[in-house]
């Protein structure tokens, strides 16, 4: 915490959408864990920024909350955040920063923080980052309890969907682990015939929960409580998010599509050995501690923020 200044007022600028939102948000969990942060959301498809107005640096009207008018930090998240971004990217003693690869020349703005499978150029000013930012916190311990956890998602532009190949691998690891609880989940991008065959084989070892009958907060509960997750690899985001958690993660097996910089950021996770293939379930079903370390990006990133903020030392 620093001590002796004024809060870090903070704009945090989203296009609405749930991923974007997230990014942010755990961003601020850690910007306010170490520092004294007031933040202000701004939602950018609530304000028509003109492309001149962008390109000349032309800070909008906007409506902001009386103590929040002066941000030392302006963060934003989604493409249709680019143009209020650039528009405010004058604003006197802001630093502006993006959570993805620019669709503008980077020296536009201050910082850039990017995902390695985006393949950044280096540069003083950008952070690369494993995966994208999440909200997880890691774990202390993990249960002892005998109980997964299996993310399910659906067809993508990454990976060659295939209902049957996932409900075989699905079958496989519930042969080998028979003392094992599972709760199985499905995503918004999930077949309704393989949430079907998910529903039919409900038992007192295996409960499915339908994405649409869980909360924001289900999945962070629902790690806390598991020894060990298995992701369909589409569903980068959550593969992260249980990395982040500490939870020793492995990944059901799919055809990742040629080119996809997504699919890579995934299979580089296998080939550093952060995540398991379903060959490899020993390694994932027998820990008993939390990955050390920890893929704990947003922490990393806030740390970093600070330091050109404010010369917070990491």
């Amino acid at each position: 915490m620093t001590h002796g200044v004024e809060p870090l007022v903070t704009w945090l600028i989203h296009d609405d959408k749930p991923g974007h939102r997230n990014q942010l948000r755990g961003l601020a969990n850690r910007l306010a864990a170490h520092a004294d942060v007031r933040c202000h959301w701004i939602d950018a498809l609530s304000q028509r920024v003109p492309r001149w107005r962008a390109l000349m640096g032309l800070r909008p009207r906007l409506d902001v909350p009386d103590g929040l008018h002066q941000p030392g930090l302006i963060v934003a998240a989604g493409t249709g955040t680019h143009r209020l971004l650039l528009a405010l990217r004058r604003t006197r003693r802001a630093r502006t920063a993006l959570l993805m690869r620019p669709s503008f020349p980077q020296q536009w703005i201050d910082c850039r923080i990017i995902p390695h499978h985006d393949r950044p150029s280096p540069s003083p000013g950008t952070l690369v980052t494993i995966g994208v930012l999440n909200t997880m916190t890691p774990m202390a311990h993990l249960t002892k309890r005998q109980h997964g956890v299996i993310l399910i998602g659906g067809p993508s532009r990454h990976y060659r969907w295939d209902n049957a190949a996932i409900l075989q691998q699905l079958a496989r690891l519930l042969r080998a682990y028979p003392g094992w609880q599972w709760t199985v989940t499905s995503s918004r991008r999930s077949p309704e015939e393989l949430i079907a065959a998910l529903r039919e084989r409900q038992g007192p070892l295996f409960r499915f929960r339908d994405h649409r009958d869980t909360h924001d907060r289900w999945l962070a509960h629902t790690l806390a409580d598991s020894r060990a997750a298995w992701i369909t690899p589409d569903s980068a985001s959550m593969v992260y998010e249980s990395l982040t958690a500490g939870i020793p993660t492995g990944l059901f097996g799919l055809t990742p599509v040629s080119g996809s910089r997504v699919a890579a950021g995934v299979e580089a996770l296998l080939e550093q050995r952060r995540a398991h293939p379903l060959s490899e379930a020993q390694a994932v079903m027998s820990a008993t501690t939390p990955i050390t370390p920890p893929l704990w990006e947003a922490d990393r990133a806030a740390r970093w923020l600070l330091e050109r903020c404010r010369g917070v030392p990491s």
